[in-house]
């Protein structure tokens, strides 16, 4: 008996709050093939694909029989997804260099668009995981009500409401704020970690050196100079002559 889904109670977060703003270019563009005027749109749609789940693909990392089949209409955007998300290229990138809690990480932020609620909703997908297997939990993420709403069986999926008009800054893209590579793994592949052993030099055009006489230069003049104290003298109470160390007075009248 399969074990169902944990539930979770939804976070506050962008995509959850209505949209009043007037669209710009700040707006992600929706890719659908409900609005395609010439094949070029189509390939355009793929790229979109591509780049929302692999940030970048190669020509190695193409599925050309899931290509051939969205552009003849055999399959929805939908399925093309699903494809995409299955292929080897998706699993050896993210499903075997990650832990279950960061694979379903990366593949709500990619697949639903947005980051996870909170871990409860992280660790109620990765037991679908465990017990259904990567098929399994692709299945039920893309028949669930959020995703079926939100984009449908003929849209590309995208970060939803990523800027927003009251903020300076909007989110940070998922490629950026979640890699691919978590740090566990950066390590055990041995990335370059950039290490400074000695403070990089900075060139000074010769007008704003330090001339003499300048506060600047007071510094390097006081570390500059070898200052050295006399040394503490050791005298022991046994080689004290009191009698000899006390003066000798004589009394007023005698002599």
């Amino acid at each position: 008996m399969a074990i169902p889904l944990l539930t979770y109670d939804p976070s506050s977060q962008n995509q959850r709050v209505a949209a009043y703003e007037v669209p710009g270019d700040e707006q992600p563009r929706i890719f659908t093939t409900d609005n395609l005027l010439s094949p070029s749109d189509l390939d355009i749609l793929i790229e979109a694909a591509y780049r929302q789940l692999f940030f970048y693909a190669f020509t190695a990392d193409r599925e050309t029989y899931l290509e051939s089949q969205l552009r003849n209409g055999q399959i929805t955007v939908r399925d093309f997804i699903r494809g995409l998300v299955l292929s080897n290229t998706f699993k050896k990138s993210f499903y075997d260099l990650n832990s279950n809690y960061r694979f379903v990480e990366q593949v709500i932020q990619r697949v639903l668009g947005r980051d996870p609620y909170n871990e409860r909703e992280k660790i109620a997908w990765s037991i679908v995981v465990a017990t259904k297997g990567i098929r399994g939990f692709i299945d039920e993420v893309l028949n669930t009500e959020e995703y079926l709403s939100n984009f449908g069986d003929s849209t590309v999926p995208y970060q939803r409401r990523r800027i927003l008009p009251s903020r300076a800054e909007g989110e940070l893209p998922f490629n950026i704020k979640s890699p691919r590579y978590e740090a566990y793994h950066r390590t055990k592949l041995g990335f370059p970690q950039i290490i400074w052993q000695v403070e990089v030099r900075r060139f000074l055009p010769q007008e704003q050196k330090p001339k003499a006489g300048d506060p600047a230069l007071f510094l390097s003049m006081a570390q500059s100079v070898n200052a050295t104290g006399n040394a503490p003298q050791r005298i022991s109470s046994f080689n004290i002559d009191i009698e000899k160390s006390v003066p000798y007075r004589q009394l007023a009248g005698i002599k």
